[in-house]
């Protein structure tokens, strides 16, 4: 036996007690001749103290060891004098006296220091994430997911949903991102993908009668990488059969509602229910389909008094069928040329032409675009945005898009700026109504703004002009992310292949890449619709960290390199041979 207790388990009730522990030197302290070690494992710490005089063996073996050497000692339990208790620790009421020590393993000198919290650059961190796992942050937030995930699972056991694990090998059927190629050594020229995520599956479940399907889901994406990104992550995938868009929200948003209370209960939530917001209006109130409801600032329309005003960059953004949209800055007067720079950086890089500035002042209206306004129109412009004197209003004019959201963008950077965000609280909101399709600017092209499988409000109206339609898609949105996107899923063979017939999916390669989806709905398909979560990103905002790999135990880097192990590397020629491909370098 290697330990009888775990080091968070000892504490007064032990006083007098033999005990036999094991872990890793966490601090050594040296104090007067005798040695003082702070012993760790995953449940806690235990201060363990030599004798040098009773037992100068074992106080011997203990001047030899370092941090992070592993060792077995043995010993008994003590309180520790008055004064000494260590309130933040369990066992800060004891200590144990040691008679025996084994070494278990010695240690190097570790690259970073495991027993403080201190600044290390992510490549070392990666490149050793063994180490830095054992560091109290890193173990904290792994332990958070198991936690989350093992609620999630009992969640929805409790609510008769069968937990089906999917393939991982599965067909190619290319539905935006890249996906990763894995090739058949018994099948020349052919290849497996990993998938994306398990969608078609989940619908072909429905198909064979489940009902309620949910999954701790892997799902693998080939696409470049940012902070919130990974090659390879996790979702909670869920479908149910015989439902509409409300039944899946509810469902969702009590488990939302039990999660944030469970894990989080320090903060409230803003919105209960949950406020449930139009694509449309989400992008014109904040700029954003995934607005962050914690503050109130809103974006509004001034097209209509801009548009026949003298300053020809609103005017003709207006002609030329594009908006111009304002934005309140609460004491906004006050800011230098220097603060107006960095907000139209932001909104230049979400493709805005820039920033148009006013300021309000006792005075009247302050800027250099003044001059091409009457008075009324500037009141009027005032009264819309809702600002008084001392603030400052900004303005941008485009297409829709970008003046929505390259302004949206300055809206969150000034709720920052300005301390206008509620961190008290968690705002969550149910965005729907997305457009069914988006058209590329340069091609003309449609894609689906989900999916492919996402079914239309309006049959008819899909019919007859596609690029109208709207969608029974949804999103659940978690100051300002999106947590899980979903639809209401198509479920009828003709209506399926008439949306691959508007993204320009020609029948035979319909039937070639969605074949089987297109004769399981032949089978008696019933009405059905879900949702998936990224547990990643979600576990990400209960941490309080700022990018999903510090929630991942082994991640990737920025690169989707694995820096620990190496990967991707190089294979055997004999090996790739044998599964019929070729590497091609590039001079």
């Amino acid at each position: 036996m290697y330990r009888s207790h775990n080091l968070n388990e000892l504490s007064k009730e032990h006083d007098g007690g033999e005990v036999t522990l094991a872990g890793w030197v966490h601090r050594r302290r040296d104090h007067g001749g005798m040695i003082f070690i702070d012993l760790r494992d995953r449940y806690g710490l235990t201060q363990i103290v030599s004798d040098p005089v009773n037992f100068k063996k074992a106080h011997d073996v203990l001047e030899t060891v370092r941090s992070e050497f592993v060792i077995q000692i043995k010993g008994k339990v003590r309180l520790r004098p008055s004064g000494q208790e260590n309130p933040h620790l369990k066992s800060g009421a004891i200590e144990v006296l040691v008679n025996d020590v084994v070494i278990l393993n010695k240690a190097m000198t570790p690259p970073f220091e495991i027993d403080q919290e201190k600044e290390i650059s992510e490549e070392m961190r990666l490149t050793y994430r063994y180490l830095d796992l054992r560091r109290e942050r890193m173990k904290n937030n792994i332990l958070l997911r198991h936690r989350v995930v093992k609620f999630i699972r009992d969640f929805f056991e409790k609510n008769d949903f069968v937990e089906v694990e999917t393939p991982i090998l599965i067909k190619g059927t290319p539905e935006g991102s890249r996906e990763y190629l894995v090739p058949s050594r018994l099948y020349t020229g052919n290849f497996y993908v990993l998938p994306q995520s398990p969608q078609q599956l989940k619908q072909l479940l429905m198909i064979a009668g489940f009902d309620r399907y949910f999954q701790i889901a892997r799902c693998f994406r080939d696409e470049d990488q940012r902070g919130d990104r990974q090659p390879e992550f996790t979702q909670l995938d869920l479908e149910m059969s015989f439902v509409d868009e409300e039944d899946v929200r509810k469902i969702n948003e009590e488990l939302m509602i039990d999660l944030l209370k469970k894990f989080r209960p320090d903060k409230k939530l803003k919105f209960s229910p949950f406020p449930v917001m139009s694509y449309k209006d989400a992008m014109e109130k904040y700029g954003s389909d995934k607005p962050d409801l914690r503050f109130d600032l809103l974006i509004v329309d001034v097209s209509e008094v801009a548009k026949n005003c003298g300053f020809g960059v609103f005017a003709d953004a207006v002609m030329n069928g594009g908006v111009v949209k304002a934005l309140r800055v609460p004491g906004g007067a006050k800011f230098t040329r220097k603060d107006v720079d960095e907000l139209a950086e932001i909104a230049k890089i979400y493709k805005a032409k820039g920033l148009v500035y006013v300021a309000i002042e006792s005075e009247g209206f302050k800027s250099s675009i003044v001059k091409f306004f009457r008075t009324d129109e500037l009141e009027k412009i005032q009264k819309i945005t809702g600002a008084e004197i001392g603030d400052g209003i900004l303005f941008t004019a485009d297409r829709f898009q970008v003046a929505c959201e390259s302004l949206g963008q300055v809206r969150l950077k000034i709720g920052k700026k300005l301390n206008l965000i509620d961190e008290s609280v968690y705002a969550c909101l149910w965005v729907n109504e997305f457009p069914m399709f988006e058209k590329d600017t340069e091609t003309g092209m449609l894609s689906a703004m989900h999916h492919p499988f996402t079914a239309p409000r309006d049959v008819e109206v899909f019919v007859n002009d596609p690029l109208s339609a709207i969608s029974k898609g949804y999103d659940l949105v978690l100051d300002g992310n999106e947590i899980g996107g979903g639809s209401i899923r198509i479920h009828d063979s003709e209506v399926q292949s008439k949306v691959f017939e508007a993204l320009k999916i020609a029948p035979e390669d319909a039937e070639r890449r969605f074949g089987h989806m297109l004769r399981a709905f032949k089978y008696g398909a019933p009405p059905h619709g879900g949702i998936a979560w990224g547990i990643d990103r979600l576990i990400m905002l209960f941490a309080n960290e700022p990018n999903i790999r510090e929630v991942i135990a082994f991640p990737k880097d920025q690169k989707a390199k694995d820096l620990m192990l190496s990967a991707p590397s190089e294979m055997p020629e004999d090996q790739i041979a044998e599964l019929h491909i070729k590497v091609i370098t590039k001079d």
